[in-house]
This record gives structure tokens, C-alpha cells and sequence, in this order.
């Protein structure tokens, strides 16, 4: 079925409050997803040609990367959990991704000693891997976009996330290469967010009728 992920651009029906309420959460995660990735990509720019202020200022105290890194899990699981899928099995291993996730983000708390993204730029290191679990919660929800809606960097961003943290925390990438991969990313993720935001809220809902458990 072509329209099983969803996207379908026709008003079925009128939409309910609680349609609205979850089109709007769904969006909003992708936005904070998408703020977050490009703050990061920021600073680590600002790292590269500024390595004492990111030491220094960043780096030292970690409280403000660390809320990042929060916001960043909040708005991939406000798109995670307030997708809207037509096929209920999708969702389900979604969400399950996700919950992996979120234990790999207790275990970046303890790799950081309570300020998980700081080992994320002090350098390369294992700990990275620790992030594909949700990229990929992202790069679904990117990949479900480019399907429904024809938004081709979605299919990139949902490819470059994954592959960029595994190769860079095995040492395939240096860290300069990394920090303009995540400046490209931030710039796609951008473009896909102007693309989507704007659509009517109709487009994500499609036809209930067609929701399978």
C-alpha cells in the first residue's frame, strides 16, 4: 500500500480537538529537534575555530549542553509518541526504538559523571553510538515525510544521522569533517522543517478510516 505511512493531501473529515492537539505536538517535537541540532552545530563550529571559549565557557560547567541534550530527546519523542502512522505495527517499533533510547541517555549520564554531552564534544569517543537509537527515531520520522510528502532531504537526513555517529565514534571521521556532517544536517533539517511545519494540520491525519491497529 503506497499510503501506508500516511500523507495523504485530501480532507477526509472534520478535525477533532484532539487531532489538532496532536498534529501540533508532533510538530513542535520535530521543531525542538530541529532548534536543538542546529545550536549544537553552532557551537561545534565555534569549537572548531574557537576551542578555549567551548572549553572554557561550554564545556566547563556542561549544565547548559546537558539541558540541550534534553530538549533535544523531549522533541524526538513528541514526534515518536504524537505521529500519526496508518499502520499500527510501524508505531509500535517506533516507539520501541525510543525506548532504547532513553536508557542510552541514562547511560551517557553516567559515561559524563551527570553531564552526558560533554564527552559528545570534548572528542571522538564510544559514547557517540550511544545517539543512533534516536537519530533514527528522527530519521523515521524524516523518511515518513520524504514518503508522504516527496521532501527528499528527509530520506538524507534519515541515512547521514546514523551513518555520521557510527563513523565518527570509530574514528572514521575526523572531528572537523563531524562537526561541518552536523552543520549539513542542521541546514537539512532546517529546509525539511519550513517544508512541513506549513502544511495544513488535514495532512497528517489522512483518512481515519484507514487506520490499522
Amino acid at each position: 500500500m503506497l499510503y501506508s505511512f500516511m500523507g495523504e493531501r485530501a480532507r477526509y473529515q472534520p478535525l477533532t480537538r484532539e487531532d489538532k492537539i496532536t498534529v501540533v505536538l508532533y510538530r513542535i517535537g520535530i521543531f525542538l529537534s530541529t532548534l536543538t541540532v542546529c545550536i549544537s552545530a553552532i557551537l561545534a563550529i565555534m569549537g572548531l575555530r574557537y576551542p578555549e571559549v567551548l572549553n572554557n565557557r561550554v564545556i566547563s560547567s556542561g549544565l547548559a549542553l546537558d539541558i540541550l541534550l534534553l530538549i533535544f530527546y523531549l522533541g524526538v519523542g513528541l514526534s515518536v509518541f504524537f505521529i500519526h502512522l496508518y499502520v499500527g505495527k510501524f508505531h509500535r517499533v517506533l516507539k520501541k526504538i525510543y525506548y532504547v533510547a532513553v536508557p542510552c541517555l541514562a547511560v551517557l549520564f553516567l559515561a559524563g559523571k551527570g553531564n552526558p554531552a560533554v564527552p559528545l564534544l570534548s572528542g571522538q569517543s564510544y559514547e557517540t553510538l550511544l545517539l543512533i537509537p534516536v537519530s533514527l527515531c528522527l530519521g523515521f520520522v524524516t523518511a515518513k515525510e520524504a514518503f508522504c510528502f516527496q521532501l527528499v532531504e528527509g530520506y538524507i537526513l534519515a541515512l547521514l544521522m546514523p551513518a555520521c555517529l557510527f563513523f565518527y565514534s570509530v574514528g572514521a571521521l575526523s572531528r572537523q569533517t563531524a562537526v561541518y556532517a552536523l552543520g549539513l544536517i542542521a541546514g537539512l533539517l532546517v529546509l525539511f522543517i519550513f517544508r512541513k511545519v506549513f502544511m495544513p494540520l488535514d495532512f497528517d491525519i489522512g483518512d481515519k478510516s484507514a487506520y490499522q491497529p
